[in-house]
């Protein structure tokens, strides 16, 4: 019975150890996702073609190609996305096609795939 209790105690422990862990992991992540600064760019000076960008943060990282004609952002396609939980934030390219800018709102419960994705549009229309 002793025996029992004290495998159940360990259990335990090692189960809120791993919590606590990935706890600090993530709001770690987190953390440096809200320093990356995202700028508007202004889209008038932009010419027709694709432009590919790319941002990572551990464990997050975007490739994208945005297709630029008349001045827009026509489309832009997510090459790679390898995420944790994130896979949601990739509807933030929509509202970013839609509102023809980097100024949008991110994607509750994908915050941090988010801020790389709009990091990773903004990098690729900055290199032109």
């Amino acid at each position: 019975m002793k025996k029992q209790v004290v495998v159940l105690i360990t259990i335990l422990a090692s189960i809120c150890l791993l919590g606590l862990t990935w706890s600090i992991i993530k709001n770690n992540i987190v953390g440096q996702a809200e320093k990356i600064v995202v700028s508007n760019l202004d889209l008038s000076n932009l010419e027709a073609g694709i432009y590919t960008g790319e941002c990572s943060l551990s464990p997050v990282k975007v490739v994208v190609e945005v297709y630029v004609k008349d001045k827009t952002i026509k489309d832009i396609e997510i090459l790679e996305h390898q995420n944790g939980l994130g896979k949601k934030a990739e509807t933030v390219i929509e509202q970013v096609i839609k509102e023809q800018k980097l100024d949008v709102d991110l994607v509750a419960g994908a915050t941090v795939s988010s801020k790389v994705i709009l990091k990773a549009v903004e990098n690729a229309l900055s290199v032109q």
